[in-house]
């Protein structure tokens, strides 16, 4: 490869070669592919090593690349789109639901959840924690909390897998009638367990999105959903589900 010299531009030396970089991953390298090393790099683009540093960086916030220990810097395949539409209403394990089952547990949930399902502060409910994985790699961690009384055959499951006995509360779950959900998106940071699960450091930003599941009157199950910043995106659409972007202009549920 030729030396590419920058030239003088009013904005950072290093938000200009983002730039720059962001033309060569499109042109040059596809999803998976290892970048050269920082030395090769700094020399291709002339520029100096803290310099490439910084505009990696940002690339890396942005989900173009992905710094893998022991492997290097690679290029990230596409976002996946979050969209916070409310108009499809699903329970969670539904046929087209991608998020896969890791565990149940009966415990108490937190303050803020027990008020929101209406129940007392040390009553236990059903705690099921599922992952999502888009092309090999985790982007998003859930907790869906059940209340006994919305699924309280499940409560003394004797599934032989944890996987098996998330699937017989989110099975429970489906036999009710579901009359709406709501969903709220907000930015956080990293929690220790999320931050392990999502392959982040802690503090890292994430997507939190939050869903309230309504039947029989009452507030039947409640998501906090977390998905990794740097590799999800909002989207507005109608549909209320979970899409995943392939590409400008196109998109598959």
């Amino acid at each position: 490869m030729g030396t590419t010299q920058l030239e003088s531009v009013p904005e950072p030396k290093y938000w200009h070669l983002k730039s720059v970089l962001s033309e060569a991953l499109d042109s040059e390298f596809t999803v998976g592919e290892i970048l050269p090393n920082e030395r090769e790099l700094a020399a291709r683009f002339g520029v100096a090593r803290a310099t490439l540093r910084q505009a990696l960086e940002q690339l890396e916030l942005e989900g173009r690349l992905q710094r893998r220990r022991g492997v290097g810097t690679t290029v990230a395949p596409p976002r996946m789109g979050v969209a916070v539409g409310t108009e499809q209403q699903l329970w969670p394990g539904t046929d087209d639901d991608a998020w896969q089952p890791v565990d149940s547990i009966l415990a108490a949930p937190p303050a803020a959840v027990a008020t929101a399902l209406e129940t007392a502060r040390d009553q236990v409910v059903h705690i099921v924690r599922r992952s999502r994985v888009s092309d090999g790699r985790p982007v998003a961690a859930e907790l869906l909390y059940v209340p006994l009384t919305s699924a309280p055959e499940a409560a003394g499951s004797d599934a032989p897998s944890a996987a098996a006995r998330a699937r017989a509360v989110l099975g429970a779950l489906q036999r009710l009638e579901l009359q709406a959900q709501d969903r709220a998106v907000e930015l956080g940071s990293a929690r220790a367990d999320d931050a392990r699960e999502l392959d982040r450091l802690p503090g890292a930003p994430v997507l939190v999105v939050t869903t309230r599941f309504f039947a029989e009157g009452r507030t039947a199950a409640l998501s906090v959903a977390t998905y990794r910043a740097d590799t999800c995106r909002l989207t507005f659409g109608a549909s209320g589900g979970v899409e995943i972007h392939h590409g400008p202009g196109a998109q598959a549920s």
